[in-house]
């Protein structure tokens, strides 16, 4: 999935968009929920830069249980992608080329969802942390500006140290 990063100053229409979309995934997918729809991602964090994409987690009992979603989340407008298959169904949506919001079916409680979940709650309440992030995305994104796979690995050193520094 490689792909041009375009980062975005914040925007406070990011938070109804997740709504919005949350409601939109309860009609159509609520077989499949179990635990909780999250906001994720940079834009879930108010004043945080970020790629203008609504990042989801949509909590699922497992994966194999949930791949019946896959079918069901294609025909109301998701691309499904092979992506991290070993932990998540990763979905985008309208389209690979013009994305708006990102979808990750996580089982609830797993590792991955806690991480999401530690990670963007630091940021939400450390905003010189926030403001850090934000910087190390700038930069990273203007070094690897068409390797988005490139872009997210550089990021990982940082939300480690995060999530190893709240764990303690």
């Amino acid at each position: 999935m490689t792909a041009f990063i375009e980062l975005s100053e914040y925007n406070p229409s990011w938070p109804e968009m997740f709504q919005s979309e949350r409601l939109f995934l309860e009609n159509v997918a609520s077989e499949w929920l179990y635990g909780a729809i999250e906001h994720v991602g940079s834009t879930s964090v108010t004043g945080l830069v970020a790629k203008p994409i609504i990042d989801i987690m949509f909590g699922v009992r497992n994966l194999r249980d949930s791949r019946a979603a896959i079918g069901v989340l294609e025909k109301n407008g998701y691309c499904y992608a092979l992506y991290k298959t070993n932990v998540m169904h990763w979905f985008c949506k309208p389209s690979e080329d013009h994305r708006t919001h990102h979808l990750h079916l996580v089982p609830f409680n797993s590792l991955l969802w806690h991480q999401r979940i530690e990670f963007r709650d630091a940021l939400r309440s450390n905003k010189e942390l926030a403001f850090e992030y934000g910087s190390l995305k700038r930069n990273l994104a203007a070094e690897h500006e068409k390797d988005r796979e490139l872009y997210t690995d550089k990021k990982w050193p940082f939300i480690k140290r995060v999530l190893e520094q709240d764990n303690r």
